[in-house]
């Protein structure tokens, strides 16, 4: 009979469990932690659709290998390049140079038209955005104040809070960017489902401009101020401006936090090929063009990816506007789990990876090293 009463309790805690599960962020996230490649299965999105004529990668027909630095050999994990893509949990890698697709490998059953978490790849989709929204006129610059888009938040101390600051992520916001915490704001955003009433809570604690700070809610309220702006959803301005214009091979979504509320989760998870993901690395790399055709304004590009002030993220990279770069002119975009678009001008080259995890690699020094060989 106790065993009975106990398995009721039991039966009925999971029920209790299961009956909110969609509403509340902490339960999904302890359910669905930790973070993995198919995630955006959980989530609603708005598609974004791509049109003819599509850009497609040229052919390479170079033979070479590809060699992998000593320490990893002396590591004895991995005995060449493709037990290094295997076993540090890669599913896409690719490498493009002068337009032509160099090296492909997809792995654990991807192939190139797999849907794919970008994570906060998303970010450097937004400063593109946030680029081609100023050239058109629906932003006037980077110093008009967040007010003038939300009134409401000067109540919340962003009186002198500027899209730069939200941009560059010196706005002293109160937000906590930990992705172990089930409770923290990370936590909140990603599984919450409603965006705006959260970001809308968070306050100004420090001086804007004066610390860099890695957070994701400034390119949420940014993202926010883009639809305002526009009058579009951002999946919808994205698909208009970048993805068909650009040549997308694949329709793409962009997760939004509910059907109710369709706010897109707007600083982590577009989802979309690993070839188009390199269309977009490419982009970039041409300066905003595709075909002699601007896409984002060249002078933003520019902008996008100069070194101006001592904001460095955890690793020690200069953080731009939402894009990392290095004093040698090299520039990468880069997600959790060891998502990448890394892109060297010098050379001509994009390379992106894909994983299940990051595993035991310093990415962009792999990335450095390997533009050595090509």
């Amino acid at each position: 009979m106790e065993l009975r009463i106990k398995g009721i309790v039991q039966l009925s805690t999971l029920f209790l469990l299961l009956s909110f599960l969609s509403s509340c962020f902490v339960v999904r996230s302890v359910f669905w932690y930790p973070t993995g490649v198919s995630d955006y299965k959980h989530f609603s999105a708005d598609s974004i659709h791509n049109q003819q004529p599509i850009s497609n990668f040229k052919e390479c027909h170079d033979n070479f290998q590809i060699l992998i630095p000593d320490e990893y050999l002396k590591s004895g994990k991995y005995g060449s390049f493709d037990d290094l893509l295997k076993n540090s949990h890669t599913i896409a890698f690719l490498i493009i140079r002068n337009d032509s697709l160099l090296f492909s490998k997809y792995l654990n059953g991807y192939d190139e038209s797999s849907v794919l978490p970008s994570f906060s790849i998303a970010k450097s989709f937004v400063s593109a955005l946030v680029g081609i929204a100023i050239e058109e006129g629906y932003l006037r610059n980077l110093d008009q104040p967040v007010t003038d888009f939300f009134p409401e938040l000067s109540n919340r101390g962003y009186g002198k809070v500027t899209l730069r600051h939200l941009i560059t992520m010196r706005s002293g916001i109160n937000f906590e960017e930990g992705y172990n915490d089930p409770f923290g704001d990370a936590s909140r955003i990603y599984y919450g489902k409603n965006l705006k009433k959260f970001i809308f809570k968070l306050k100004v604690i420090s001086e804007p401009g004066e610390a860099y700070s890695y957070q994701s809610g400034n390119t949420q309220l940014l993202a926010m101020i883009l639809e305002k702006a526009t009058g579009k959803r951002i999946s919808e301005y994205l698909e208009e401006k970048i993805w068909k214009p650009l040549g997308m091979k694949y329709t793409s979504t962009w997760s939004l936090d509910s059907k109710k509320n369709h706010e897109a989760k707007a600083f982590c998870c577009i989802q979309a090929s690993a070839s188009d993901f390199a269309r977009f690395g490419q982009l970039y790399l041409d300066r905003g063009y595709r075909d002699e055709k601007s896409i984002v304004p060249e002078h933003w590009v520019k902008e996008s990816l100069t070194i101006q002030n001592d904001s460095r993220d955890s690793r020690g990279y200069p953080y731009a506007y939402f894009w990392r770069v290095r004093e040698d002119g090299e520039f990468f975009a880069y997600g959790v789990l060891g998502q990448y678009i890394y892109v060297c001008p010098a050379k001509k080259i994009v390379m992106v990876r894909i994983g299940e995890k990051a595993g035991e690699v310093n990415w962009p020094r792999l990335f450095h090293f390997l533009l050595q060989q090509l």
